[in-house]
């Protein structure tokens, strides 16, 4: 299932896709953890590499930030998450990382409206329809700002540096994320779980600045494959979190 992002002019997909190891035919329920995350197994869109659905304590954790490195082919992107502002999605994130699901993945979106300038990874297939096999419900922000570009009112600004959650709709949150390298406008559809560091402003700068693959129907394209291939080569969050 496609993850699709909305910019303030036009439809854009940037995609991240759920699944898990029962699949439809089979007959067997999709599982859901028990605790206040609800993690559920998606049997029609299967993991794209094999993942355990995340712990979900009755209390998850929501004080505190938890630093992530991750070196990329492009230079470094250091991330950091807010369990305040997302806690089911903080865990989630912790959990893939900590089972090398985003270990050699690379980032297979990049957009360029002028309204929406966001880098989108998470994905080990690299098409943007690969996902963990399980999906979560959303965390939505309450504390952005209108976005200034938006007359009607209606879009908030996913400011520079911002780290959200790519979705399909309600609740259907996966592995896919985005990190916005450009003040964008978007309705407050998309989780906010995080930011990225300083050093991982310039890498995004720079793949930014390389631009968009062109294809025969589109010669210079707003969205679509970086020129400059980025790589995650290994996510790991700071000990102990």
């Amino acid at each position: 299932m496609n993850r699709a992002l909305i910019s303030a002019f036009a439809a854009v997909a940037l995609v991240a896709a759920t699944g898990s190891v029962a699949h439809a035919s089979d007959g067997v329920p999709p599982r859901t953890t028990h605790g206040p995350c609800q993690y559920t197994q998606t049997p029609d869109e299967p993991p794209a590499r094999s993942v355990p659905l995340p712990p979900d304590p009755r209390r998850t954790p929501s004080r505190g930030t938890v630093d992530v490195a991750v070196p990329t082919s492009q230079g470094p992107l250091p991330l950091h998450l807010d369990r305040a502002k997302a806690p089911c999605t903080v865990q989630s994130f912790l959990h893939l990382a900590r089972h090398g699901f985003y270990d050699r993945t690379v980032c297979h979106r990049l957009t360029a409206y002028p309204t929406l300038k966001v880098l989108q990874c998470g994905d080990p297939t690299g098409t943007g329809e690969g996902g963990p096999g399980y999906k979560y419900k959303d965390e939505l922000p309450v504390d952005l700002p209108p976005a200034p570009t938006d007359p009607t009112g209606t879009r908030r600004l996913y400011g520079r540096g911002l780290l959200a959650m790519a979705n399909a709709g309600p609740d259907t949150n996966g592995s896919q994320f985005f990190v916005v390298y450009g003040d964008s406008a978007l309705r407050p559809n998309y989780t906010v779980f995080g930011t990225v560091g300083a050093e991982g402003l310039t890498t995004l700068d720079k793949v930014a600045a390389g631009g968009i693959q062109p294809t025969a129907e589109t010669p210079a394209p707003v969205d679509g494959t970086p020129v400059l291939r980025t790589e995650l080569l290994r996510v790991r969050p700071s000990w102990p979190y």
